[in-house]
């Protein structure tokens, strides 16, 4: 099937002040420089909240994860959980049509659906308020026929009682989700045959049901206050102390900078201990001897003094270079970047470690520019041009 973004388009999206609180917070359970692993959950959100992905959203999530607006895109547009066209202002309703629902009557909820709503899916109905479409499996096989509207499963449906739904939906009420005739949850329709001890002390409702009513979000868009907050992963980034004595940290080896050797002066130690020592051996060889074995190439240090690089009020006369040639820079960045000063190539390969500092310490995401290489990249690409 063909998905493409629907012709018309909001002027602009932007989450609410708690959803946008909930977006940064999903974007720090992943390590540094991969927040762009959050493109998913965000998608989701923006969509809870709006209703269906329009172009400024899916634009909106990747200009927040620094991704090229196409690689965004690209996610939305592969996963048919995302709507990319309006959907009912009151509610969208998504009738499973897979085996066991089909064998228990959906084709007559989806009669349902096209008499009282629209005739094709993905159409909105003649006052707005609904639209439909037909889905895979949901996994309430054993309460089929069933349809997910909103947040929640409908379940054990027939078309009479689906379609007292929509009109009770329609006048401002929110029936209660889950099974709509009588049971409980998926037990017998004659009540349970084992584990009876449960019948007593349990809720009103089932868990999935209780919650959903408790909440009260159950076909309501999600603004970010209908739950508090919970971030125990940035509680606990600080990592816990070793006990016992701390080992030493690891140096550069002596007289070498760590970015090109990458052997500490433990390793160098070691090594000099298991070779056997000439007297006549230069200090130079021993160093050599000590670095002999390849190293993976080691970032510098990162805690060097800020300093101010020089930076222009504008691109120079020939216009800007394009920074998102530098691997790690994305559209966002490079209007960072812009707006620090930074507009050519040759700006950024000139920068020294206490100025990469100074840049460091204004991006959203620190630590990138010497992760990514920046300076080798710029240098480069300032030689191509």
């Amino acid at each position: 099937m063909l998905r493409r973004l629907h012709p018309d388009q909001p002027d602009s999206f932007a989450f609410t002040p708690e959803n946008q609180k909930w977006a940064e917070a999903q974007m720090k359970k992943f390590p540094e420089g991969r927040q762009a692993s959050a493109i998913i959950p965000l998608l989701w959100r923006a969509q809870e909240q709006e209703g269906w992905l329009t172009r400024p959203a899916i634009e909106g999530v990747a200009q927040m994860l620094d991704l090229a607006f196409i690689r965004a895109l690209e996610v939305a547009s592969f996963y048919f959980m995302f709507q990319l066209q309006p959907v009912g202002s009151v509610a969208h309703i998504q009738v499973c049509g897979t085996l066991s629902c089909m064998i228990c009557g959906a084709e007559d909820l989806i009669g349902v659906c096209k008499g009282k709503i629209a005739d094709e899916p993905h159409t909105l109905s003649a006052d707005g308020k609904f639209s439909w479409e037909e889905v895979e499996c949901l996994g309430s096989c054993a309460n089929a026929p069933m349809a997910q509207i909103g947040k929640d499963y409908y379940e054990d449906l027939t078309a009479e009682r689906l379609s007292e739904i929509i009109d009770e939906l329609a006048a401002g009420k929110v029936p209660v989700p889950g099974p709509q005739n009588g049971r409980y949850a998926s037990e017998p329709m004659g009540g349970l045959t084992s584990l009876e001890n449960y019948e007593a002390d349990k809720h009103q409702y089932n868990a999935s049901v209780q919650l959903a009513t408790d909440i009260g979000d159950t076909i309501k868009r999600i603004d970010g206050t209908e739950v508090p907050l919970l971030t125990p992963w940035i509680a606990d980034a600080q990592p816990a102390k070793p006990k016992g004595k701390p080992k030493p940290e690891p140096k550069p080896a002596a007289g070498v900078p760590a970015d090109a050797t990458g052997v500490t002066e433990q390793e160098a130690q070691a090594t000099s201990k298991a070779k056997p020592k000439s007297k006549d051996e230069p200090a130079a060889a021993k160093q050599a001897a000590a670095s002999s074995k390849p190293a993976a190439k080691a970032a510098p240090a990162v805690d060097a003094p800020e300093k101010e690089p020089e930076t222009l009020s504008g691109p120079r006369a020939g216009g800007a270079d394009d920074l998102k040639k530098i691997s790690g820079v994305g559209p966002k960045l490079e209007q960072t970047l812009n707006s620090l000063g930074f507009w050519h190539f040759d700006q950024i390969a000139k920068w020294t470690e206490n100025e990469i500092s100074w840049v460091d310490s204004r991006l959203k995401f620190k630590g990138r520019i010497r992760r990514d290489d920046w300076i080798g990249q710029a240098t480069a690409l300032a030689k191509k041009d």
